[in-house]
């Protein structure tokens, strides 16, 4: 299944309009089914559609570990994923109901609550940084996203370790690709705890969120963290770095950086 679609448009360049062809970027409605219940539907980019349901149950904290997943069956016509899981509890559920997950900015809706921090540890990122190593990563990550750079319209995360990148996903929902990512680290046993994160989008507590209950200690950005963001970061142990362009960036919560 193809992430980029084409329409006509009509262009203004330069005084005059023409009519062109141009590529957007596709949008897929995925229903979650959890335990013969539905769960949530996520707007996302047509891809690696199974990671994204199991990192998106790993990052509401229904799922810890991939034993845990006792079937997964994914129908891409009907715009389906039916999981199956050992612990039976329909606390999800009760308490969610049946909500709809937008791509995350303006007034989305979100499962997110205050009490999501409550259940994280402190993380306490021991890694030693350096700063030609963060700067190096973003230029390198900021070329990676062949979607955005023909349609500008997807988020881009990836996972990394030393100046390796482990994991990348493009979508058009931020969160979704960081669920993407955490749904593959997951399944395959990539350990997390070990490695940064970088994201396209804004620093929210939502993502940090999601990146404590993974136990990843470092989050790391182009743009922009949110006051809330900072203030969780900070009392949940994470390294947050923002605004990396050019040869500068913004270090708001302590992290060891050379």
């Amino acid at each position: 299944m193809g992430l980029t679609g084409k329409v006509d448009i009509i262009r203004y360049e330069n005084g005059s309009f023409s009519r062109m062809e141009d590529l957007v970027a596709k949008e897929y409605a995925l229903t979650l089914y959890l335990n013969g219940d539905e769960l949530v539907t996520l707007l996302c980019s047509p891809s690696a559609l199974s990671f994204l349901a199991v990192g998106f149950l790993a990052s509401e904290g229904l799922i810890t570990k991939q034993e845990e997943i006792l079937s997964l069956k994914l129908d891409e016509q009907r715009g389906t994923v039916e999981i199956e899981t050992s612990n039976k509890d329909s606390l999800a559920r009760r308490l969610y109901g049946k909500r709809m997950v937008t791509t995350g900015c303006g007034k989305g809706t979100s499962f997110y609550v205050a009490v999501d921090a409550l259940k994280c540890s402190r993380v306490n990122p021991e890694m030693k940084l350096a700063a030609d190593d963060i700067i190096q990563l973003m230029k390198s990550f900021s070329k990676m996203s062949g979607v955005f750079a023909e349609t500008g319209g997807v988020h881009s995360a990836c996972l990394c370790k030393d100046r390796e990148v482990v994991l990348f996903y493009e979508d058009i929902g931020r969160h979704n690709a960081l669920d993407k990512i955490i749904g593959e680290a997951l399944y395959k046993g990539v350990d997390t705890e070990d490695k940064l994160l970088i994201t396209s989008g804004r620093l929210s507590s939502e993502i940090l969120i999601k990146c404590a209950k993974r136990r990843i200690p470092v989050v790391v950005s182009r743009s922009a963290p949110t006051e809330q963001a900072v203030v969780l970061g900070r009392q949940l142990g994470i390294g947050m770095i923002g605004f990396v362009r050019g040869l500068r960036f913004n270090v708001y919560s302590e992290i060891d950086i050379t």
